[in-house]
């Protein structure tokens, strides 16, 4: 049973919603974040990436960092740019990008579900970035970035969101960063129950993307409930912002790799082996998209190569060894390449597939020797890798449109 349940956002005013919403706080760093709110007062970034504030040798992550995220958000709040739901309410959020859309329930999570694994993870986390947006969180007092969760498509949800648009004009309809963002509110008491209901049925949820920011609200949780310990459970602490979108609207991204140079091989030896492992197809200037899983493009030396994982090279029945970025990493970066662990090796970068095949070649004749494209991960394999309590390996899925910060905040009391 997953509880989900209505909340009072604090929320831009519909003049105010555009210029406030954006992206989250870590797909860009402080310098590009700086460029991001130029001329832009109202930008949600300027609280998310509160370092901005202070001169360029400032540490980002010290106290009066958050302090100063906390103040400008309380700000905000006292100049009517946010405003507050008077009863908790659900909320639509509809992301339409390239003509694809997928539309979501803005609610708010439990903490103990995330505990008992009702909410399911398949991403390792890393402390330092925990304990950043912990103490973002703990010192606004706000869930401010959304966590992205999916869930087994549901026929009574879909009703009332299908319902709800058609009946209502959304509060917010705008375009932001290349993405028509559109939010209807749910205020229908019925409608609200409908929906709670809905998510008490369904057995588990998983986190899609916001892996860190989950886990950091969580922490915050547990801080409060040692502060209060006469707490009940219904304190906002106990609940964490997140969009919920069905599984069959969702589309992962490829998430591709490039690697700095052949690990001392030369471009003869490095086909060799690799022709252990895969076989080996030029497909000349052109871009190689890989057209299903367990293939993969290879840029090199201006040409674009088809590899296809021979068979008996992995375990078809391991739901994680079966994924194509462990076949790379298995048969390839690792034992050719010299790449041991992709989380910390300089010699290998990751490119979103949103940036194109094209990026590839240019980060390769920019300096980098050799890129793999690869086919994009499925929302069923993250599912059966989470089911089985397994985790993915790093950089396996890039999940695009990404969800806007500022334009739902949690606060916590």
């Amino acid at each position: 049973m997953a509880v989900v349940r209505p909340f009072r956002a604090v929320r831009p005013t519909p003049e105010l919603a555009a210029k406030c919403a954006a992206l989250p706080y870590d797909v860009m760093d402080t310098e590009e974040a700086k460029k991001y709110v130029e001329g832009n007062p109202y930008s949600f970034m300027r609280i998310d990436r509160a370092e901005m504030s202070f001169p360029a040798d400032h540490d980002p992550y010290a106290q009066d960092v958050y302090e100063e995220a906390s103040k400008m958000l309380q700000q905000r709040k006292a100049d009517g740019v946010y405003i507050q739901d008077e009863k908790p309410c659900y909320y639509i959020y509809k992301q339409v990008m390239n003509g694809r859309a997928q539309i979501g329930i803005v609610g708010c999570a439990s903490v103990d579900d995330y505990m008992n694994n009702i909410v399911k993870k398949h991403e390792l986390t890393l402390a330092k970035k925990e304990d950043d947006r912990c103490n973002h969180v703990d010192i606004c007092n706000a869930n401010t970035g959304p966590i992205f969760l999916t869930y087994k498509s549901n026929d009574e949800i879909n009703k009332v969101v299908e319902n709800t648009m058609a009946d209502n004009e959304p509060v917010y309809d705008f375009v932001g960063d290349g993405v028509q963002q559109t939010v209807w509110v749910i205020t229908c008491p019925h409608c609200q129950g409908v929906i709670q209901k809905a998510f008490e049925e369904t057995p588990a949820l998983y986190i899609a993307d916001g892996h860190h920011r989950c886990a950091s609200a969580v922490r915050v949780a547990r801080k409060r409930r040692c502060q209060f310990p006469d707490y009940t459970g219904e304190e906002e602490f106990n609940f964490f912002l997140c969009v919920l979108f069905p599984d069959d609207q969702l589309e992962i991204m490829d998430y591709n790799r490039v690697v700095a140079d052949l690990n001392g091989n030369d471009k003869e030896t490095f086909f060799q082996k690799i022709q252990e492992k895969f076989t080996c197809e030029e497909k000349g200037e052109g871009e190689y998209h890989p057209e299903a899983k367990h293939t993969f493009g290879m840029f090199l030396d201006g040409k674009w190569y088809k590899l296809t994982a021979k068979e008996g090279t992995f375990n078809a029945d391991d739901v994680v060894a079966q994924l194509d970025v462990s076949i790379l990493q298995e048969n390839l970066l690792h034992p050719i390449l010299g790449i041991g662990d992709p989380r910390t090796d300089k010699r290998i970068d990751f490119v979103g597939g949103i940036r194109g095949l094209g990026e590839l070649e240019r980060r390769v004749k920019e300096g980098m020797t050799v890129a793999f494209a690869m086919y994009p991960t499925s929302i069923e394999d993250l599912m059966h890798i989470a089911d089985a309590g397994k985790i993915m390996p790093p950089k396996s899925t890039w999940f695009e449109p990404k969800l806007l910060s500022g334009i739902f905040i949690h606060e916590l009391r």
